[in-house]
């Protein structure tokens, strides 16, 4: 029995073109209301931390009950926002958040959020959350 040697996989292969983190920029996270006014350089520590996604109709990005992980910010399309026992609550447009609830108060997600167009969030997990967004809750 002869064996084959394969091919080393090699960590720059150029094979792949879609990476696995795509940061949002700062002309992006700049068109949401929370964070306009801050200097481009936090916004810019902020964007390495937001992975941009893509979010097909129909797709729930978080679900009421579900463990708090991660703060979203909108940058293109709309969300249905609704609770088991109130029904839908609002519709989300670019430039609004959401997930921030459940981080900033340990708590599970108080509502859920569904894509109803194709649209595309930028998130960052709790850890950048509690660093870098956070403090722009303390005062509301």
């Amino acid at each position: 029995m002869t064996t084959r040697r394969r091919r080393p996989i090699h960590k720059t292969s150029r094979r792949c073109t879609t990476p696995r983190f795509v940061p949002a920029t700062i002309t992006e996270l700049s068109r949401v209301q929370l964070l306009a006014r801050l200097p481009g350089e936090k916004l810019g520590e902020i964007a390495q931390h937001m992975e941009r996604e893509d979010v097909p109709p129909g797709r729930a990005v978080v679900r009421e009950g579900d463990d708090a992980e991660r703060f979203y910010v909108v940058l293109s399309g709309l969300f249905a926002v609704s609770q088991e026992d109130l029904g839908p609550r609002r519709v989300l447009r670019p430039g609004d958040y959401f997930g921030e609830v459940g981080l900033a108060m340990d708590v599970p997600r108080t509502a859920s959020v569904r894509a109803l167009t194709p649209a595309v969030v930028a998130s960052c997990d709790r850890a950048a959350f509690d660093k870098l967004l956070r403090p722009l809750f303390a005062d509301d």
